[in-house]
């Protein structure tokens, strides 16, 4: 047996969340696909990647299924095997970009085997699909947003709740549902919101309107904890879990506030991020202004031509766009 210290892993002071440290394995033709993606999750986490964990979690659960359990040694992941793979996920009925999702996280553990000199370099996902399908648009007038608000859904506790937090999302220019979980009482000041995103780590900051307000006023004292939103409502249970539940349960909701608001579209949460975009858009606001006050990384090309944006400019669009509904 030859004892190996994959690169990835963390000294034994930080490595203790995780069964081991160092990896002792045969020769590195025969490690394993799962034990080493495995390892890869562990130190995802140990840097509190949570969200990236779980979606390595997912793939690598996806391909297991594909392999009917059976795992694989990395010296024999091939083209042939990656494309039957794509084969089995289409037959699944799973959509060209979810499947592009898991072959890029599988090439990015692949890839981080190579540099780890435990296989060769076959490029084995060269012949399957890895790119990003333009999606049907989740976006949605502003008529439509004003038929969601002025539902009454006051007999009924759950609709109410995931109307409530749709319309919170879309107030506060499409934070995303996690964003809002973790949103500190601390973190409004001066009736300003100030958060950092966990997707991209980007500081942002919202001015605080009388549509949150009514929001937040509605709950009050529904919960006794550290955040804002009754999201995260038991500070014994594990609050990853209580936001997993939550956006499930509020997603399920939305389906149903859709349909009562005649609405044809699957309404999640993630609809309202892409409504605050699509309406700032047609309100004729820049999109530079949009990228910066969604806290988008991505826009590199507007970024090229203003090096920072005046903040006041990104609350004046919210206002705008609020002033509306």
């Amino acid at each position: 047996m030859t004892s190996i210290k994959v690169k990835y892993h963390p000294s034994a002071t930080t490595g203790r969340k995780c069964r081991e440290v160092k990896k002792y394995i045969k020769p590195a033709s025969e490690q394993s696909l799962s034990n080493f993606m495995q390892g890869v999750i562990c130190h995802l986490k140990q840097l509190g990647k949570i969200r990236t964990s779980e979606t390595y979690t997912s793939t690598l659960a996806s391909f297991m299924k594909f392999r009917a359990g059976q795992d694989i040694i990395l010296c024999d992941i091939d083209g042939n095997m990656m494309m039957q793979y794509e084969a089995w996920l289409k037959g699944k009925g799973i959509c060209p970009n979810t499947t592009s999702f898991y072959m890029r996280i599988l090439r990015a553990v692949y890839n981080r085997a190579v540099e780890n000199e435990l296989t060769e370099q076959r490029y084995p996902f060269k012949h399957v699909y890895t790119g990003i399908d333009k999606t049907v648009k989740r976006a949605m007038p502003l008529k439509a947003i004003r038929q969601i608000k002025g539902l009454d859904l006051a007999n009924n506790h759950k609709l109410d709740y995931a109307r409530d937090m749709f319309l919170f999302s879309f107030y506060t220019r499409g934070m995303s549902f996690v964003d809002m979980a973790y949103l500190r009482k601390s973190d409004l000041k001066n009736g300003i919101i100030t958060y950092r995103r966990r997707k991209t780590g980007q500081l942002l900051t919202v001015k605080w309107e009388k549509c949150m307000e009514d929001i937040i006023a509605k709950y009050h004292g529904n919960h006794a904890t550290r955040y804002l939103l009754p999201i995260i409502t038991n500070p014994m249970a594990d609050e990853r879990t209580q936001y997993h539940n939550a956006i499930s349960r509020v997603n399920i909701a939305l389906k149903e506030v859709a349909r009562l608001a005649g609405l044809h579209i699957p309404l999640t949460m993630h609809v309202a991020r892409h409504c605050w975009a699509s309406v700032a858009r047609s309100k004729n606001i820049p999109i530079s202004i949009i990228s910066e006050g969604m806290g988008h990384d991505s826009e590199a090309t507007t970024r090229i031509y203003l090096a920072s944006l005046d903040t006041s400019a990104i609350y004046r669009a919210n206002s705008l766009i609020l002033k509306d509904l």
